[in-house]
């Protein structure tokens, strides 16, 4: 029987995507001693484990595949809650003099959080140093801001 030249390379068209997909297998599947150069896998104290402890490593890692969190928008601007989280009151005491919020205001609070005044309003209120605040989460990802001894509320976005 005589092989034709196309019948071949059709052979061989057919065959290639079979050959990357082994190899590709076997990259993914590399246990962790070929993944890790020998100095990375001692540090790791991995040398001392026994064989079938290793196998079950690598078993447990092929079925958890690494995931990569994001952690910014696309924008850039940092992702403070996931939107699966639940969302909880948060209290705190505004750092500093506090009489009232007008276009962009930032609130400074003592437990190392930056809010923004997310509404363009403004407001006074009676002045005070260090006011108590109580920030409650909203529908639809939005934050409202209750200060003491203010009689209005505002909407805020976590800034840092």
């Amino acid at each position: 029987m005589l092989i034709r030249p196309r019948h071949l390379l059709l052979s061989a068209l057919l065959a290639l995507p079979l050959c990357c997909l082994s190899l590709h297998a076997q990259e993914t599947a590399g246990g962790l001693q070929q993944r890790m150069t020998s100095d990375e896998f001692k540090a790791a104290g991995l040398d001392k484990l026994s064989p079938q402890e290793l196998q079950s490593l690598d078993n447990w890692l092929n079925a958890h595949p690494k995931v990569k969190t994001k952690m910014i928008t696309a924008t850039g601007k940092p992702v403070f809650y996931a939107p699966e989280t639940e969302r909880s009151k948060i209290s705190a005491h505004i750092v500093g003099h506090f009489d009232g919020w007008g276009g962009a205001t930032e609130f400074k609070l003592d437990n190392g959080q930056v809010w923004k005044q997310a509404d363009s309003g403004s407001t006074s209120c009676p002045a005070i140093d260090n006011p108590w605040v109580k920030i409650k989460p909203m529908m639809m990802g939005n934050w409202l801001m209750y200060v003491q001894n203010c009689n209005d509320s505002i909407h805020v976005k976590r800034e840092q």
